[in-house]
């Protein structure tokens, strides 16, 4: 009864504009009613792109055929079409880096997916920061824990961004149009975007283009001047490089936010 009054005494003789430290918690329903045209975005971009990436996978071997047989034309179209349909949340970044190394293998295809990574990054920044306007950050404002680490990862500079960026693009299991929509609904300077997902998503990717550029050569018989041990060898180690680098950098990402001060 004690401590109710002495809340009760503090609130009302707190000053104007004052935040309350525990604010009413807010449900997804509210959340995505506030987001507006970001709501329905965001859930396009949780969920379109595993349906997607399922259905090109299932037909990788025409698609990638017809992509061969376009020559440079067909390079110019899967960059176009990564780019597109990455950015708009239709499809994975994984399965189309696939894409590339089975129909270019890897020297072709691991430049042209990052070609279409910062293509498709620029497009899904574009359409989310003009579907989320200032929603997001309105809701941030309000909860002042959510502010302050807002603050430390986003609002310290050019090069403390930038190594954000990379982080939370290094991990495999980062979703690419969550992150997409994540970053440009909190601001986060465009060309620090782009040069972070350019340098974040180049591991991750290289190993899914390596590995599929090394299965197509398999599955077709085709001759190789790198033996097969050496390939599986290669292959098993892109795979731990990639897990560990995505776990260093979840770590670091924890351990930035953790050190936050949100008393």
């Amino acid at each position: 009864m004690v401590d109710s009054q002495r809340n009760a005494e503090a609130t009302s003789s707190a000053p104007v504009g004052y935040v309350a430290e525990c604010p009413v918690p807010l449900s997804w329903r509210t959340v995505l009613r506030r987001l507006g045209p970001a709501g329905p975005l965001a859930v396009v971009a949780a969920t379109m792109p595993a349906i997607g990436g399922i259905v090109l996978l299932l037909t990788l071997e025409p698609v990638g055929q017809w992509l061969r047989g376009h020559q440079e034309w067909g390079i110019l179209f899967y960059i176009l079409g990564f780019a597109l349909f990455a950015g708009l949340a239709l499809l994975p970044t994984y399965s189309q880096a696939v894409l590339g190394g089975w129909a270019f293998g890897f020297v072709v295809g691991f430049p042209a997916a990052m070609a279409g990574f910062v293509g498709g990054g620029l497009l899904g920044y574009i359409v989310a920061q003009r579907m989320t306007g200032d929603r997001v950050l309105e809701i941030v404002r309000e909860r002042p824990k959510w502010l302050a680490v807002y603050q430390a990862l986003l609002a310290g500079g050019f090069w403390k961004t930038l190594g954000i960026v990379i982080l939370m693009r290094l991990p495999p299991n980062s979703p690419f149009a969550f992150t997409n929509l994540l970053m440009a609904a909190t601001r986060v300077p465009p060309l620090v975007y782009a040069l972070g997902t350019l340098i974040g998503m180049a591991p991750r990717t290289g190993a899914a283009v390596f590995i599929a550029a090394g299965l197509r050569e398999i599955a077709i018989g085709e001759a190789t001047a790198v033996p097969r041990w050496l390939w599986f060898t290669g292959l098993g180690l892109s795979i731990v490089v990639v897990i560990v680098i995505g776990q260093l950098a979840q770590r670091a990402i924890t351990r930035v936010a953790g050190g936050v001060n949100t008393a």
